[in-house]
């Protein structure tokens, strides 16, 4: 039996190259007036930067085969995923959401992952880098997709129909029956995009862990159980993020006296990007009162200039 192929080895050319597929969109954009060319472009650099990084640091992760450190870059990821939640993806927020958000994280990722690596994978010990770290990122993904989701429908809900719920709870509905509609639609929608992508799976795309265990020498049929095995947990993980995050949205915003609380939500940016909005005026006011007086000189010394020339050529034409 041939041994199975190598990969080829990627070197930055390679990507250098595939740079042009990012090239070729914000074109697109900027010709067509989309308006998200700088976004995505932002994006691509953050891809490789980001990227770049996490491939040092795992491996050496991988090389120490650490079970601390495995457990540390696994809550790294979940920190990680929180704040881009938290700060980034959503447009509403309600008190306590980073704390919310990361324990509904914690308690999917965590205990899925490692139920799934130790009995579905059969691997032992559960935490092998190369095969946990990768798992867990992935469940973090889904799962902060799902979180979004859900958590900024139920906010968005109770900021526009805020009435519909209070009329539930002035005909003495409690909170859990008055919120349980708007949990389950919010539920619904979070779970939908892992749904579908489960339906079309193996029939109209190839996955991308899948593509992957087959180009690292993995049999066709090793992969396709093993791609069956990590949508499986992600469904399990994004369910459960989803739910953690949306029970605690809706504590925290419908208060246990029944009240709809839309104090306790923030539509504005977040605290972070309104500093930087802050600093950036800040730094741009003090270049721009370094500048003017510089500006007002040139100015007045290219007007001097100006009124000898013109004095000169006056005197000229008399003579």
């Amino acid at each position: 039996m041939d041994p199975a192929p190598r990969s080829p080895t990627l070197t930055p050319g390679n990507v250098a190259i595939a740079g042009a597929f990012v090239a070729f969109t914000v074109v697109v954009s900027t010709v067509l007036k989309l308006g998200v060319g700088g976004t995505l472009l932002t994006a691509a650099i953050r891809c490789i930067i980001q990227l770049s990084v996490m491939g040092f640091f795992l491996q050496k992760i991988f090389e120490t085969n650490n079970p601390w450190a495995v457990a540390g870059i696994a809550m790294l990821l979940n920190l990680l995923g929180t704040f881009e939640a938290v700060t980034n993806k959503s447009k509403k927020r309600h008190d306590f959401m980073f704390f919310s958000v990361l324990l509904g994280m914690l308690s999917s990722t965590i205990p899925v992952s490692i139920l799934g690596s130790r009995f579905a994978m059969s691997s032992e010990p559960f935490w092998k880098p190369e095969q946990y770290i990768p798992i867990v990122g992935m469940l973090c993904g889904n799962a902060i997709s799902g979180v979004v989701v859900a958590v900024s429908y139920v906010l968005k809900e109770l900021y526009e129909n805020r009435d519909k719920i209070e009329t539930y709870l002035a005909f003495g509905a409690s909170r859990f029956e008055a919120c349980t509609p708007l949990a389950q639609e919010a539920l619904r929608l979070a779970l939908t995009p892992t749904m579908n992508q489960m339906s079309v799976i193996g029939l109209i795309s190839i996955p991308g862990m899948m593509t992957g265990a087959i180009l690292g020498g993995s049999s066709v049929e090793q992969a396709a159980k093993l791609q069956i095995i990590i949508m499986f947990m992600l469904s399990a993980s994004t369910a459960l993020a989803s739910i953690v995050a949306t029970v605690m949205a809706l504590h925290v915003v419908v208060d246990k006296e029944h009240r709809v609380r839309l104090d306790r939500v923030d539509v504005r940016d977040h605290a972070i990007w309104r500093a930087r909005a802050w600093l950036v005026g800040k730094v741009i006011g003090v270049l721009r009162a370094l500048v003017e007086p510089v500006t007002r000189m040139l100015k007045r010394r290219g007007g001097d200039r100006w009124d000898d020339g013109i004095g000169g050529e006056s005197g000229i034409l008399l003579s």
